[in-house]
C-alpha cells in the first residue's frame, strides 16, 4: 500500500499537526524524498521521564530500564510505518531524557518529514497526559527536533554505533560528572578559558608545550614524536593547540599511548557540549583536558594565523605556571 492511499480522513486528528521547527535542517534538502535520517527528541526541561540506567558503563554494563511512559513511547514509534508505509524505523535508543531513532524513507512520502515527526510527538503527548495525569500540563517534548541526514552505509553504521553506545556514555558521565561538565572562567597562565575534562591536569608538576614548525620533514616529525613520547612516559603532561602536522602527530601518538594531554582549541563549548569518539573515553579516564579561550560558534571557521600564534602563546604561559 502506498502512502498516497492513506488520505487525511483516515488518519486520527493527532496525525495532522503543523510542521515543527527542525533544529539541524539540511539546507536545500528534499524532506519528502528517499533518504535516511537520525532524529533526536528531547524531553521538555530534560526531565528523566523515559528510563533509568543501571551500571557504571566501565566495570558494569550500562542497562536501560524503560519507565511505563518510555515503553509506551517505543510502542508509539512503531505506529509511524503503519501510517507511512514508505518509512522504516531502522533503530531506536531510549534514554532517560531523550530519544534517538533512525528512519529510512525508502520511497517518496506525501508529506514533509516534519509532519511525520510532529504527528508522532502529538501521539506521545496524548500518552504522556494519560500516563502521568498528575504531571504538568506542558508537552512531553521540547519544541522542535534535531535531524541529521545520513549519507552512505558508513555514516549509517556510525550513527547506529553512536546510539547503541549512548547508555554506556551516559552511565560514565553520571559517575564522573566533573569530567563532563563545561567549566567557565577557568584561570590558567594569566588567561581565562572554558574547560571540559580533567581540570586537575593543570596542576601536574611537569607541563610541556608541543610546538612544531610546519617545515619539519617526515623524518624530523618522527624524531619529535619519539622525543615527546619519552617525556610523556616520564610523567610530562603535553600541552598544545595541535595545529601543525608535527604537533598533530605528537599529540595523536601520546593520546594513543594513553598519556594525559591538554589541548587548546579555537572554538568554545556549547552548554551541553561533550567530547566525541575516543576523546569521550579519555575524559572518563581523566587524561584529557580541553581548553577554549573564545566563545562557542556553531558554524565552521578556518583558524586564523593570529589565533594560532595566540593559542601557542597561551600554551607556553600554561606550561610556565608550575616551573620552579
Amino acid at each position: 500500500m502506498s502512502d498516497n492511499q492513506h488520505n487525511d480522513n483516515r488518519k486520527p486528528d493527532w496525525y495532522r499537526p503543523t510542521i515543527p521547527s527542525m533544529k539541524r535542517r539540511c539546507a536545500g534538502h528534499d524532506y519528502q524524498d528517499r533518504c535516511i535520517y537520525m532524529i533526536t527528541l528531547v524531553v521538555d526541561n530534560r526531565r528523566p521521564l523515559l528510563a533509568r540506567i543501571t551500571g557504571d558503563g566501565i566495570d558494569h554494563e550500562a542497562i536501560i530500564h524503560p519507565t511505563s511512559l518510555g515503553s509506551a513511547i517505543l510502542d508509539q514509534l512503531k505506529e509511524i510505518p503503519i501510517h507511512y508505509p514508505a518509512i522504516q524505523v531502522v533503530a531506536q535508543q531510549l534514554m532517560p531524557d531523550h530519544l534517538h531513532f533512525i528512519l529510512f524513507v525508502h520511497d517518496r512520502i506525501p508529506r514533509h518529514l516534519g509532519h511525520v515527526i510532529a504527528g508522532f510527538k502529538v501521539g506521545c503527548n496524548r500518552i504522556y497526559r494519560a500516563t502521568c495525569p498528575a504531571g504538568p500540563a506542558s508537552a512531553l517534548w521540547e519544541e522542535g527536533f534535531h535531524d541529521r541526514v545520513l549519507k552512505g552505509k558508513n555514516h549509517l553504521q556510525r550513527m547506529m554505533d553512536y546510539i547503541d553506545d549512548n547508555p554506556r556514555r551516559a552511565a560514565i558521565k553520571r559517575h564522573h560528572p566533573d569530567y563532563f561538565t563545561v567549566q567557565r572562567n577557568v584561570q590558567a597562565g594569566g588567561h581565562t578559558f572554558a574547560a571540559l575534562g580533567n581540570i586537575f591536569l593543570l596542576q601536574a608538576p611537569m607541563l610541556l608545550q608541543v610546538q612544531c614548525t610546519r617545515k619539519l620533514t617526515p623524518e624530523q616529525i618522527l624524531d619529535t614524536v619519539n622525543h615527546f613520547l619519552e617525556q610523556a612516559g616520564r610523567g610530562a603532561v603535553l600541552v598544545s593547540p595541535s595545529i601543525s602536522p608535527g604537533e598533530k602527530a605528537v599529540m595523536r601518538a601520546v593520546f594513543e599511548h594513553g598519556y594525559p594531554t591538554i589541548i587548546l582549541q579555537e572554538n568554545g563549548f556549547a552548554p551541553l557540549a561533550k567530547p566525541g569518539g575516543r576523546r569521550f573515553d579519555a575524559c572518563a579516564e581523566g587524561r584529557l583536558l580541553l581548553l577554549a579561550p573564545w566563545e562557542y560558534h556553531n558554524d565552521h571557521r578556518d583558524i586564523k594565523r593570529s589565533q594560532c600564534h595566540a593559542l601557542n602563546a597561551m600554551a607556553s604561559a600554561i606550561c610556565s605556571m608550575n616551573q620552579p
